[in-house]
């Protein structure tokens, strides 16, 4: 259905429901994660059956926030209700788990990508929420669920990862008072920026200064580009998880308006995340690979080597700037 349904009729399908399976999508971030942390323990807090279903390894400084919510098994809950996918553009955000949303009796999404492809038989999308942690936290509050200490503390991690700790321009005035009335509930702060923002393995530091090695600038410095290999993860003993925050790293350069940044997933599977500074659509240059996302922020997979995938990226960025200057 190609049109967003109200929170009602979701909260009408989750009231419902017995039991439910939530989703995240692959190569986890704190939106997709700390939506369904505070969702998950909320629909606990209903007595329902509920856990995470997840398919990859929670990234380290994210591990914080599951307390047994998460699973691999796809059997866990056989006779399944309700799937609800958070933070996911389309189905194959999570691929390997297709088969088992598409079980559920009922389907809901709930993101805030304006690509998002509705999918789902219930879709919530709002592209001008900041995160979905926020819509999530709305959801909670019209089914007047009270946010204890983990919840609250999983929703401020989905806001201020998703805006950059409120740096990044889809910071609303809705993003501050929402952290304000998660900072009322009781979080702690104090613990959150350790484990988000000074908790980094010295691997970690290695790896992006490798990384910054293969730095390319294009577009006379408009762009900047940089990719990471299997090679280099394995020399410097780090996972890919550990080259999060590289892609907004290259976007601080000065004069740079695009940042890409390349993960070598596998000889064939490359990740490409694309930031924008200002006015370039990103989703609109992603889309085209088969991806989507923000405006201002976007990625993609291609079924290519690294060099194959880069060629391509580089043209349609090329061919993106000189439309732009005509």
């Amino acid at each position: 259905m190609k049109h967003r349904q109200s929170f009602e009729s979701i909260i009408s399908e989750i009231n419902r429901a017995e039991t439910v399976l939530i989703y995240t999508h692959v190569l986890m971030d704190g939106d997709t994660l700390g939506s369904a942390v505070a969702l998950c323990k909320a629909l606990r807090y209903m007595k329902k059956t509920a856990y995470i279903l997840i398919e990859d390894a929670i990234p380290e400084y994210l591990s914080f926030l599951d307390s047994n919510l998460c699973t691999y098994d796809c059997n866990v809950i056989t006779e399944l209700d309700l799937s609800i996918a958070v933070d996911c553009t389309d189905i194959e955000r999570f691929e390997k788990r297709r088969e088992k949303f598409l079980q559920a009796k009922v389907k809901i999404c709930i993101d805030h990508h304006h690509t998002s492809g509705y999918f789902a038989d219930f879709n919530y999308v709002d592209e001008h929420s900041a995160s979905t942690g926020e819509l999530i936290y709305k959801l909670l509050k019209l089914m007047a669920i009270p946010a204890d200490k983990q919840i609250a503390e999983a929703l401020y991690v989905a806001i201020t990862t998703d805006t950059g700790n409120f740096q990044y321009s889809n910071t609303t005035a809705e993003s501050h008072r929402t952290a304000a009335e998660l900072f009322e509930i009781g979080i702690d702060l104090g613990k959150i920026s350790v484990e988000l923002y000074q908790n980094v393995r010295p691997e970690k530091l290695k790896l992006t200064g490798e990384i910054l090695k293969t730095l390319e600038m294009y577009c006379d410095g408009k762009v900047a580009l940089a990719f990471v290999t299997q090679k280099v993860l394995k020399e410097t003993n780090s996972t890919i998880e550990e080259s999060e925050g590289i892609v907004e790293t290259l976007r601080s350069i000065r004069g740079v308006e695009v940042s890409v940044f390349m993960k070598e997933v596998s000889e064939r599977e490359i990740k490409i995340g694309m930031r924008a500074k200002s006015y370039a659509n990103v989703a609109g240059i992603m889309q085209k690979f088969g991806g989507g996302g923000h405006i201002k922020a976007a990625g993609c997979t291609i079924n290519a080597t690294l060099e194959e995938a880069k060629v391509l990226i580089i043209q349609e960025v090329e061919n993106y700037f000189n439309e732009w200057n005509n």
